[in-house]
């Protein structure tokens, strides 16, 4: 661990301004292109779901209470807004299924903040999609690094959680000023800038995974307002402190209490690329519960029957029970598809039960399933508990390993080490455009989701990154309502 009395350079928050302002279109790698144009079309897809939500209205609505010089556009939003808060609100879009891509170990949700923040400050500035492509790219390798350096391989964790603090939206804020910042034109050393000034408004607490509220979906937006704003300030000549990273009261001693890792800021640094690896998520989840639903979904398909259940047992790693499996009374019977979302016993019932999307889907997480009496009854049987071996592979993955006992003494039992998603068990391109026309359908047309996803294939052919916006602001809202509430 570096000592933040004996930092005397800028050296951390130096090294990743010039490698963003270094970082050009050509010189990013094929896959992290391709990442990238997925990522936006997932993001896309999010936000349009995203509609179906109570929050997502009143967000839309203070947003245009605000006034401001039309500069970018919130998906469905209709009139364009100043491009901080058009960043609000997507990032509000984009995070509040809790269905937007994770990095592991340092369980950050990279996109939903830097996505929406690059989009805005692009549509504002008249980024090309080329441009758009090398801000994502270097602003998601910001972020990630960042949640990195709090990474404690010791424990096995992220110190920001341990701190109750939510990384995704901390290090969210930085990363997605960084891509703003390139989006506007600014060089090294307004990079610097940004990233001091972002730090001063980063913020986001996990208390809400435990016990509830619907806070949480805010985080992603206010780290991408905090993004284009941060950009914004310093293109107009706000400067913020060199040594924002490891000085003696910078960011690593405010929130991790000077406990970071120097090398995961600067080893590989623009050779060896995070932006692939990050996992989408194929259900709408915390992503703890993931290997739940893979390990019901195999035994349903294996022959077992839920009339046939007498008990179940879900082994997951010892860390993430507090988040799945506690307190147990209230993980048996969530009282709406939110806290469905965060449910160990849920996502097993779920799984056996079978769904949509591409396995289970957004119509699986609603308020009346979460309360169904036979899904109660199901999650009833279900206890979750330490295993081992999924311990020892957190956080590099959320392994499960469902076993469950029917009426003739039969034992059943399915592994799953491995979540779908991640490099490692990738989903395929037309699964994840499955996802996309899941999430848009009911709110885009067939024809318009499909020339979405044409221009999003299309991303660095376009001269300016708002005609991807433009078209989606004014979609008709078929059927708002809070099927996922908090």
């Amino acid at each position: 661990m570096a000592d933040p009395d004996l930092v005397a350079e800028p050296e951390l928050a130096r090294r990743l301004a010039d490698f963003a302002a270094a970082t050009t279109f050509a010189s990013l790698p094929d896959d992290v292109v391709d990442s990238v144009r997925k990522r936006v079309l997932d993001v896309i897809g999010l936000c349009v779901a995203a509609h179906r939500l109570e929050t997502s209205a009143a967000v839309l609505e203070y947003v245009r209470d605000q006034g401001g010089r039309p500069q970018a556009h919130a998906i469905g939003g209709g009139a364009a807004v100043p491009a901080p808060l058009a960043a609000l609100a997507n990032g509000v879009l984009a995070h509040s299924l809790d269905y937007d891509d994770t990095h592991l170990p340092s369980v950050l949700h990279p996109s939903a903040s830097v996505v929406p923040a690059a989009l805005a400050a692009g549509e504002r500035a008249g980024a090309s999609g080329r441009d758009t492509i090398r801000a994502i790219a270097v602003g998601l390798e910001v972020c990630v690094r960042l949640g990195m350096a709090g990474y404690d391989a010791r424990a096995g964790n992220s110190t920001f959680f341990e701190h109750g603090q939510h990384a995704t939206s901390i290090c969210g804020a930085l990363g997605g000023a960084v891509a703003a910042g390139l989006q506007l034109g600014l060089d090294g050393d307004g990079l610097l800038d940004a990233l001091g000034v972002a730090a001063s408004m980063a913020s986001g607490l996990i208390e809400a995974n435990r016990t509830g509220g619907t806070v949480k979906r805010l985080h992603c937006g206010w780290a991408a307002h905090s993004a284009v704003t941060a950009a914004e300030l310093v293109s107009r000549g706000f400067t913020g402190p060199p040594t924002v990273l490891e000085g003696r009261f910078g960011f690593f001693q405010a929130f991790l209490r000077g406990e970071y890792e120097p090398k995961e800021i600067t080893e590989g640094l623009g050779t060896d690329w995070a932006v692939p690896g990050i996992f989408f998520k194929p259900y709408p989840a915390n992503h703890f519960t993931h290997a739940a639903v893979d390990a019901a979904i195999a035994l349903r398909e294996q022959g077992l029957a839920a009339d046939r259940v007498v008990s179940l047992t879900l082994g997951v790693p010892a860390p993430v029970i507090r988040t799945i499996g506690q307190p147990i009374e209230l993980k048996r019977a969530p009282e709406t598809g939110y806290q469905a979302q965060f449910s160990g016993p849920y996502a097993v019932v779920a799984g056996l039960l079978g769904g949509g999307g591409l396995g289970v889907g957004l119509g699986d997480y609603t308020d009346e399933l979460a309360r169904d009496p036979y899904r109660r009854e199901l999650m009833a049987k279900v206890d979750v508990v330490a295993d081992d071996q999924a311990t020892e592979i957190f956080p590099m993955q959320f392994p499960a390993v469902l076993t469950a006992r029917d009426v003739d003494g039969r034992e059943w039992r399915h592994e799953v080490p491995v979540n779908r998603g991640g490099p490692d068990r990738p989903v395929s391109d037309a699964e994840l455009e499955l996802k996309f026309r899941d999430n848009t359908s009911g709110r885009l047309s067939e024809d318009a989701a499909a020339e979405t996803a044409r221009r999003v294939r299309g991303l660095a052919d376009l001269a300016d990154v708002g005609d991807l916006l433009r078209p989606l602001a004014d979609f008709q809202d078929r059927d708002t309502k809070e099927e996922i509430h908090g």
